[in-house]
């Protein structure tokens, strides 16, 4: 390593990092079809499907806080944000692998706890635990989860594929697990301060399950099928919807419009923004953790998925060199930036 010149990580960010540091990587298996760069690897299966294999990280005082995180919600999220990978790539999920580091504060009975919701969220997702490690950690607790899942090859959807004038559709509502955090943080700061109040939860009953217990969107993948929809191109919203937008435009070589109005928000989310002083549409586009999904579809396949009430169409793709923008309330462009969840800031 050089000593001349020294770049911070989070100057590149998560995604510059990694292309960074595998540019120099060539798949040199023949079974290899898709490696670095999507939500999920691709592997060849057999003449009809790929298996689909992805991993995530979750570490204690990055990703979660136990003050307010119970254990078995975090063996819950822990599972579901890989499902929600393979789900981004229009697979079924069906197994998993479960790495833990683990120091000596933690009982046996916090990781019984743990491997309920480990179990809980198999259970609801119909996967299989199949292997894993253990290990001592010096510093709290890690959670790594590999998920494996299987698409006909037909079906399969990478973030790439889409096309000028393709609408883009995201499913449910968003911003919510950004706003539960909000609140949960801000009576973790209050607890702190003084022990003697106690937590003042009620009425964000729905935010703070979102940021808790997120669920993937596997019912979205069935519905897609039931109506004989197949994305141009599609991931999981982990990041904030911008980032995303960003994403998929980067990979396909377009640019996109998103309209203000038709951005999906509770009101609830919408409410607990205000109350944070914070403009709901900045907690959609920057808010991340909703694991909701973002795709492009055909103009041809509009009238399959209008009225569906779990899917809003928010814009359309552009030619590339029209840029990214969000339309406001006053038809005025406003240039997308991704300022969502860094890894290393």
């Amino acid at each position: 390593m050089s000593e001349d010149k020294r770049t911070e990580l989070h100057e590149l960010g998560e995604f510059g990092t990694i292309e960074l540091l595998t540019k120099s990587f060539q798949n040199v298996v023949p079974s290899t079809v898709k490696g670095v760069g999507d939500d999920a690897a691709v592997i060849e299966r057999n003449e009809n499907e790929f298996t689909l294999i992805s991993t995530d990280l979750l570490l204690e005082g990055v990703h979660f806080n136990l003050m307010y995180m119970p254990f078995k919600h975090l063996g819950y999220k822990a599972v579901v944000v890989n499902l929600s990978d393979i789900i981004a790539m229009n697979g079924k999920p069906e197994q998993i692998t479960v790495s833990l580091a683990v120091s000596n504060r933690f009982p046996v009975e916090a990781l019984e706890e743990l491997y309920e919701g480990i179990h809980l969220a198999c259970s609801v997702y119909n996967v299989d635990l199949v292997g894993g490690d253990t290990s001592t950690s010096n510093h709290g607790l890690m959670l790594s989860v590999t998920a494996v899942g299987v698409v006909e090859k037909e079906r399969i959807v990478y973030r790439t594929g889409s096309k000028q004038n393709d609408l883009i559709v995201v499913t449910g509502d968003l911003g919510a697990a950004y706003m539960g955090l909000q609140v949960l943080e801000r009576e973790r700061n209050v607890f702190e301060a003084n022990p003697s109040i106690q937590p003042d939860l009620d009425g964000f009953d729905y935010i703070i399950e979102r940021q808790l217990k997120p669920e993937a969107r596997k019912d979205v993948i069935q519905f897609l099928k039931e109506l004989d929809v197949i994305p141009t191109s599609m991931m999981d919203i982990s990041d904030g919807l911008a980032s995303e937008v960003m994403h998929l435009c980067k990979a396909s070589g377009t640019g996109a419009r998103i309209y203000n109005d038709k951005l999906p928000i509770d009101s609830m989310t919408s409410t607990s923004a205000i109350d944070f002083n914070l403009d709901p549409v900045t907690c959609v586009l920057n808010g991340g953790e909703d694991y909701e999904l973002i795709f492009t579809v055909s103009p041809n396949d509009y009238e399959k998925i209008k009225g569906n009430p779990h899917m809003s169409v928010v814009g359309y793709m552009t030619d590339h060199s029209e840029g990214i923008y969000l339309v406001d309330k006053n038809d005025s462009l406003v240039a997308l930036k991704a300022q969502g969840w860094n890894h290393f800031e």
